[in-house]
Formats: structure tokens, C-alpha cells, sequence
């Protein structure tokens, strides 16, 4: 994933700096930037990102998907990106063409499920899901009798309740009521359930190790410029080990999370070694938010708890992110049981090759 020859990633790049800038979205409190953000993103064709051409889509890897998704939670966007990719690239393995507009998944946790009922209808609840309210579209993945099926679903056939998550982004609850799909197809070999967290997981561990790189940029700053006893308090050594910590976790947090992505990209199934890189993954840049968001705010202080700075849409959003598809403590608990079922020998060398 070199960023430097990424085209992908200069062109997100660039729309983010010129209008998902932090601070001027911190002091809008109309919201009026997204409209235009979403507008350019679209334009760019980066939501439809992992969509091929002939359905709709950009045709980008799935390497370019994952670096934007890593530029994409540098600036902490707030607008549902990583979950119409997602929602493309689900509807893709069926060979369901996307639509245009902002899409989400469903399920987003692991412990629901939507079921397919007798006359093709779509029936479950779904907690959790991000940005639902925003959605025009979902991309359902669906359990029936003949196994597992890839549905888009027009949202307002769906009833959804708001929530928001810890980053004040829509976290809702979506119900499908006997609800019958625009489309719906079978899912090929090797797309499940297990499979679409894992894929989201990595999204949101990419997302989280992008903010974390500006949590860092910005508390190394802000370190540079508040004086303190006559002095930047940069220069003081309990400071200074605490910056070193946050580079630490977010250094961390990086190697993993694009070690996981790299999994994905190369491999060609959703096999053992995916399993290990895309749950430790998701495990380690959770833990790295939780310590890596405490540093930040310690370092800046009082300020940093304001709602007038920056900081708290990089924090907070990376907490927000540990929970979606899975926490650390469910992929914990999963990565255990592959460990004791196949035995640490036989799953050593898959590890040992990466």
C-alpha cells in the first residue's frame, strides 16, 4: 500500500483537505459541509471504490480501497464512506450492481442475523449500524433455507431507529419486517457472515490507525506551542514519554492494520491466515485507541476535552469504531477458539510467513 503512487489516495486526499477540514467542520453546527463532501467523493467515484466498472462502480483494488479507508479516518470523516464500500463490495460478490447514493450493511454485528422468509421477504433486526439513517440503500447479507444470500434493500422499506454512537455519528437500529429486496441473489462460496465482519473490521481498524496518526500530529504540536513555566511543555520529560507512548500505539496500531489489509488484498479466500491478521487486527488497534485517546487527551490537557477542539473527533471516533462489526473482546474470544480447535502449532506458520 504505497500511498506515494496511490492515486486513489492523492484524490481523497485532496477533497478531504479542501472540505473536511477538522476545524471548519468543528464550528459548522449546521452540518452544511457534507452535502458537498459526499458530492466530491461521489464524483471521485471513491464510495463505489471496490465495485467493478461493469457494475456500476470505480474498479479500484481492494489495496487502494483499504488506503483510502486509512486517509479516510486521518480526517475523521463523519459521512458514510467506509460503509457504502463495504455495502459495494458486498453486492459485488453477487454480482449486484450498486446504486449511486449512501449505503450501508447489515448485519453490523456478529450475534445478529436477517433471515430469508418462505416468499423471499427479508425479516430481522440489526443493532448497531452505522450511518443507517444517511442510507439510501442496504446491502443485506441474508440466512435461509438454501444458505446464504446477498440482498439490496431500498432503506425506506426499513424501520429505523436513531442512535448515536460515542462519536456522535449515527449508530441506529434497523428492523426488517417481512421487507422484500430490490434484488437478491446467492452468495458464492466463501461469503458469510464471519466473512463480512472480518472485511469490516479491517475497514474500521484502518479507520482507527488513520486517527490515531493525527491524534499524534496534533498532540506533538499542540506540545510545541503551549508553554508552560516559561517553557514548551515538549520539553518536559514526563511529556515527552507520553508522545513516545502515543507513537508507540499508533505505530502499532499501523503495522497491524495494514498487515491485515495486505491479507485480504493477496489472498484468495477468506482462509486461516486472514482469520489471524483481520482478528489481531482489529484486537490491537482497539486497544491502541483506547491508550492512544487517553495520551492525547493527557497531553493537551483541559483544552482537549473542549468541544471547540479538534481532538475529541479523532478520540472519539476511534472509540466509536471499536465496537462496530465485533468488539476486541468478541474477536478475542473467536481467535481463542481457532487457536485451541486447530492447536498454535498448526496455525504458527501461517503467522511465521507474514
Amino acid at each position: 500500500m504505497a500511498e506515494s503512487d496511490n492515486i486513489v489516495v492523492e484524490t481523497a486526499e485532496k477533497i478531504f483537505a479542501d472540505l473536511a477540514d477538522p476545524q471548519t467542520i468543528n464550528n459548522d453546527k449546521t452540518n452544511s459541509w457534507q452535502a458537498p463532501l459526499w458530492q466530491a467523493l461521489s464524483e471521485a467515484g471513491l464510495p463505489l471504490s471496490w465495485v467493478p466498472d461493469d457494475l456500476g462502480g470505480s474498479g479500484a483494488s481492494l489495496a487502494d480501497g483499504f488506503a483510502l479507508l486509512n486517509a479516510a479516518g486521518r480526517f475523521a470523516v463523519a459521512v458514510p464512506l467506509a460503509e457504502t464500500m463495504l455495502a459495494g463490495w458486498l453486492l459485488a460478490q453477487a454480482k449486484i450492481a450498486s446504486p449511486e447514493r449512501e449505503m450501508t450493511v447489515l448485519p453490523a454485528s456478529p450475534k445478529d442475523r436477517i433471515t430469508i422468509d418462505a416468499d423471499g421477504a427479508l425479516s430481522g433486526r440489526s443493532r448497531g449500524v452505522p450511518f443507517a439513517k444517511a442510507a439510501k440503500h442496504f446491502a443485506v447479507l441474508a440466512h435461509g433455507k438454501d444458505g446464504v444470500s446477498i440482498a439490496l434493500v431500498d432503506a425506506s422499506k426499513a424501520r429505523i431507529e436513531s442512535g448515536l454512537n460515542v462519536g456522535y455519528d449515527h449508530s441506529d437500529t434497523v428492523t426488517l419486517d417481512k421487507v422484500q429486496p430490490v434484488t437478491i441473489k446467492a452468495a458464492p462460496d466463501g461469503v458469510d457472515q464471519t466473512n463480512l465482519m472480518l472485511m469490516g473490521g479491517v475497514a474500521r481498524s484502518l479507520q482507527i490507525a488513520g486517527a490515531l496518526e493525527s491524534m499524534l500530529d496534533i498532540s506533538v504540536r499542540y506540545s510545541n506551542e503551549r508553554v508552560a513555566f516559561e517553557k514548551k511543555i515538549s520539553k518536559f520529560q514526563a511529556v515527552q514519554h507520553n508522545l513516545a507512548r502515543l507513537a508507540g500505539e499508533s505505530a502499532a496500531a499501523l503495522a497491524a492494520a495494514t498487515s491485515a489489509a495486505d491479507a485480504i488484498a493477496n489472498a484468495k479466500s477468506f482462509n486461516d491466515e486472514v482469520y489471524l491478521e483481520a482478528a489481531s487486527a482489529k484486537i490491537r488497534c482497539a486497544e491502541a485507541a483506547e491508550k492512544g485517546g487517553g495520551i492525547a487527551h493527557q497531553v493537551h490537557g483541559a483544552i482537549g476535552f473542549t468541544m471547540e477542539h479538534i481532538l475529541h473527533r479523532y478520540s472519539l471516533r476511534a472509540l466509536a469504531w471499536r465496537d462496530d462489526f465485533g468488539s476486541e473482546s468478541h474477536w478475542a474470544v473467536e481467535l481463542g477458539k481457532l487457536v485451541a480447535n486447530r492447536g498454535a502449532d498448526e496455525l504458527w506458520p501461517l503467522v511465521a510467513s507474514r
